[in-house]
């Protein structure tokens, strides 16, 4: 395993620049060759589509790929795809597209586990409609309260909305169980799936999604928003697109404007990438990494969060002795570690678990390796690193501090 992972860092040149990456939640670190395929595209292919010259063409066949690498990534179709800017963006974009179908007293279900990527647009849209939303609790341990979701389902149910992973403090709901009950009333499972994506694989047909929304930055790939949806509701929604643009595949019907061709190129690259490594080899190795940090953290430090990797992937959030979570962070950052403060817009979560200035969250990927861990923890422990340097964090409403989806 070590050997591998050695080789993996090999193919990032980022990771030898001297900062020891624990923000990965926020955004990865993407290998050379992503890099490589954007430079390539905007080389040898960059043009818009539809023409009947040759950098047309390569860049019509450059979408096709990009459609079919998301298809084999999701476990769905070509044609059930959408791209986008960011998740955030297609996720306002899908859902008022479905509003057109909801009326007054229609209800949501959100849950307070969620990135407000995920709960914002259904807020929206209960101003424009007066549909109603309604928040799934969780528990102290911060699991989801199935319970309390099923009790908040009806005949007006129309979307449950979930994360498949919380991007603050690294749980993992069982998504085929809460599909099943957004199912059960009639509803749509819409997940949220940008968090899990780095580490485990995504079936969406196995979940029992209807809508899946990801971050390619978050899995080693570009800047850049992808969604599925079924088939029949592709076809079925009305979209918000100007009239010239396609009505095929498709997902295209949904995509506003000129794809970002060289993003997509990055793309392809960075779903090569990971099939390279494998998700088994990355669980079991992230699994390694956070039960090594678990076991290592010291008392200084508490945990919010599941105390094992049981039941997690390996984003951690933290409170760090007395220090606010943005001087702790600036405090790590000069000690050459990259983490993140704030509440990483999981508003609900961080009122839940009684932390409206935030936390601070440290998230490992499979590119971390043991000796980083160690270093951190060292770090952490070391008495020197609550005593004060005389510099002024910066304020929690930089939106820097924070992250977008």
């Amino acid at each position: 395993m070590s050997t591998l992972i050695a080789d993996v860092r090999h193919r990032f040149s980022a990771l030898a620049q001297g900062t020891v990456f624990f923000d990965g939640p926020g955004g990865t670190q993407v290998p050379d060759e992503v890099i490589e395929a954007i430079a390539g595209y905007l080389r040898e292919s960059n043009a818009n589509l539809g023409g009947a010259f040759e950098r047309s063409r390569r860049s019509d066949r450059l979408v096709g790929e990009g459609r079919r690498a998301a298809a084999g990534f999701l476990g769905c179709g070509a044609e059930e795809v959408v791209f986008g800017a960011n998740m955030t963006t297609l996720n306002f974009a899908l859902s008022r597209s479905l509003g057109r179908e909801l009326e007054a007293g229609d209800e949501i279900v959100v849950t307070k586990l969620d990135h407000d990527g995920n709960v914002s647009p259904w807020l929206e849209l209960s101003h424009d409609l007066g549909i109603v939303v309604r928040f799934a609790e969780i528990r102290d341990n911060t699991t989801l309260d199935l319970e309390h979701l099923a009790s908040l389902l009806s005949e007006r149910t129309r979307v449950v909305a979930f994360p498949w992973a919380s991007n603050a403090v690294g749980t993992l709901v069982d998504v085929a169980r809460v599909a099943g009950l957004a199912h059960s009333v009639g509803a749509l499972a819409w997940v949220d799936a940008v968090h899990y994506a780095p580490h485990g694989p995504i079936d969406v047909a196995a979940a029992g999604a209807d809508v899946l929304l990801c971050s390619p930055y978050k899995f080693f790939g570009p800047h850049l928003g992808l969604a599925f949806a079924r088939a029949d509701l592709l076809e079925r929604w009305r979209p918000y697109k100007v009239r010239p643009s396609p009505d095929r595949p498709l997902g295209a019907r949904f995509e506003t404007g000129t794809l970002q061709h060289e993003l997509l190129a990055g793309f392809v690259a960075a779903v090569g990438y990971v099939d390279s490594v494998g998700f088994e080899t990355i669980v079991l190795y992230e699994r390694e990494l956070g039960a090594r940090f678990l076991a290592g953290l010291p008392e200084s430090c508490r945990l919010h969060g599941l105390p094992t990797m049981d039941g997690r992937v390996p984003t951690f959030c933290l409170t760090i002795g007395d220090l606010g979570a943005d001087v702790a962070a600036e405090r790590l950052a000069e000690h050459g570690f990259a983490v993140w403060s704030g509440d990483y817009y999981a508003v609900e979560a961080m009122n839940r678990l009684g932390l409206p200035d935030g936390a601070v969250r440290v998230g490992i990927v499979h590119y971390n390796t043991a000796d980083e861990v160690d270093r951190l923890l060292e770090a952490l422990a070391d008495s020197r690193f609550a005593v004060p340097t005389g510099r002024v964090p910066r304020s929690l409403a930089d939106d820097s501090s924070r992250e977008e989806v």
